[in-house]
């Protein structure tokens, strides 16, 4: 179980947007906001805050602990910067980035990974599909074709499969961080886990609880920047993950 007392000591709330082309109105309520968890993103997080302000009104950074300029350039570029003292994992990040979307009443958030493999011109596919079809969890999902690394494909493959059987519905590409989460889904399929396996949770959690999910086709990106993913661990902690549900452990 999570200690939120104490993450939340060792969060730092920069509530403040700077977004381009002007403030909002006060009376305006914000539907939708760019949601950026972030970890040694430096060089690259600027650039894909400009991406995000340019579709949405909002966008807010988790800094999950970077020892780097992170925060800093995020916040240059128009972001709302939510800090973590230390590095908690992705999971954590999230749950610090919908909670403070709630505190802001809106509706859900348009989440990206900061190190750009995300392409943020492609946000107004996921609010054509929330404007068409009003559902709770629109997943981007990638190609499997030569372009993803073949070790990716396979995992991608592998879990997506695991993760359809664990939530009772077909889903194409699990591990995709570039999805819309709505604020509701959120509270209602909250993850435990605190690193990478809590995306693939929170599918499964909200697939059994019936939540409406689709899906739209997005490219990735596959640029210089090194995965921070670990090859032995994350594995290790997707297979625990799995097995807690198939056991009935949750």
């Amino acid at each position: 179980m999570r200690n939120e007392t104490a993450t939340s000591r060792i969060v730092t709330f920069s509530r403040e947007p700077k977004a381009s082309g002007g403030t909002r109105p006060e009376n305006r309520r914000v539907k939708v906001v760019g949601l950026v968890p972030a970890y040694r993103e430096a060089g690259r997080i600027g650039r894909v805050v400009r991406g995000v302000l340019a579709h949405l009104p909002v966008c807010a950074v988790v800094d999950d602990g970077s020892p780097d300029g992170t925060a800093e350039e995020a916040r240059a570029a128009g972001a709302v910067v939510l800090r973590h003292g230390t590095n908690l994992g992705k999971g954590l990040a999230l749950e610090t980035g919908f909670r403070w979307v709630a505190e802001q009443g809106a509706d859900g958030a348009v989440c990206l990974d900061g190190d750009g493999q995300h392409d943020p011109a492609e946000i107004p596919k996921f609010l054509a599909c929330l404007e068409a079809d009003a559902p709770d969890v629109i997943l981007g999902t990638r190609s499997r074709s030569a372009r993803m690394p073949r070790v990716r494909r396979f995992t991608n493959r592998f879990c997506s499969e695991v993760v359809s059987r664990l939530a009772g519905t077909r889903i194409h590409d699990s591990q995709s961080g570039y999805r819309y989460v709505s604020v509701r889904s959120w509270k209602l399929a909250r993850p435990r886990s605190a690193r990478y396996d809590a995306e693939s949770e929170f599918l499964i959690r909200a697939g059994r609880r019936g939540l409406k999910i689709r899906e739209v086709s997005v490219a990735t990106i596959y640029g210089e920047a090194k995965s921070k993913i670990d090859p032995v661990m994350e594995p290790l902690r997707f297979l625990r993950l799995a097995l807690r549900y198939i056991i009935g452990m949750e």
